[in-house]
């Protein structure tokens, strides 16, 4: 497995876990609902419309993603004669954010809801897409510290659309359940019925992730592991990559 297939699958791992966090898994319902403009029973019966939607909605967060992950690229190269130094800081406040996630150490900042609340959606499709871009640059402090460590990842990359690959496979963690949730919502009530008692538990599986990785990175063991499993990697990928 190449570094950059295994970044690729932490992120994308990463995107999963930001799903199931307790303060975005709960309210999947209420986003369906809010950026189609129907009630649950029609939702479950008009599936094409909350599809297009859902997709939009993806598309949004997805461009913000991107975007960061673009940026955090492009400091990293500025900054790539201290990559080494780039990746040690980037491994000791991922393990922070691990550590604060397990609930090992306090942040008063990252306690703090900053979520952007729209109280009336714009009208339409464009609408969706708005709601979508609001949703990526505003949903912390639940996205704050798995996206941070997918952002520290991109700043550790040696160009430009790596790092935007990167934010690509973490929107796609988060993108993926949605769209099956909004196709198929009846279903999801149900899995959340029986889920949400271990919901809490997603912050500690993200928080052990980020501290592992954390450490990896500050050891220079991310890229070792990553040439270990290399021979794993399906050679269709390793040429895309």
């Amino acid at each position: 497995m190449a570094p950059e297939s295994l970044s690729l699958l932490v992120a994308f791992t990463a995107g999963l876990l930001s799903f199931l966090s307790p303060c975005v898994l709960p309210l999947v319902p209420s986003y369906v609902t809010f950026i189609t403009g129907m009630g649950l029973d029609d939702v479950s019966r008009a599936r094409r419309t909350a599809v297009v939607h859902a997709l939009l909605f993806v598309a949004g967060f997805t461009f913000i993603f991107v975007a960061l992950g673009a940026g955090a690229s492009a400091f990293g190269q500025l900054l790539r004669e201290f990559r080494v130094w780039i990746a040690r800081i980037g491994g000791v406040l991922m393990v922070l954010m691990g550590l604060w996630m397990l609930g090992v150490l306090k942040f008063g900042a990252l306690q703090q809801e900053r979520r952007m609340h729209l109280s009336d959606k714009p009208l339409g499709y464009l609408g969706t897409v708005i709601v979508g871009i609001a949703f990526g640059a505003g949903w912390t402090p639940c996205l704050g510290p798995t996206l941070g460590a997918i952002l520290l990842l991109a700043a550790n990359e040696t160009e430009l659309t790596k790092g935007i690959v990167l934010l690509t496979a973490y929107s796609l963690g988060l993108a993926v359940p949605f769209l099956l949730s909004a196709l198929l919502l009846d279903r999801f009530l149900g899995f959340f019925q029986k889920f949400k008692h271990n919901i809490g538990r997603v912050n500690q599986i993200a928080g052990g992730l980020l501290v592992l990785v954390g450490i990896l990175m500050f050891t220079g063991w991310f890229e070792r592991l990553a040439a270990w499993l290399q021979p794993l990697t399906p050679q269709f990928l390793v040429d895309r990559l």
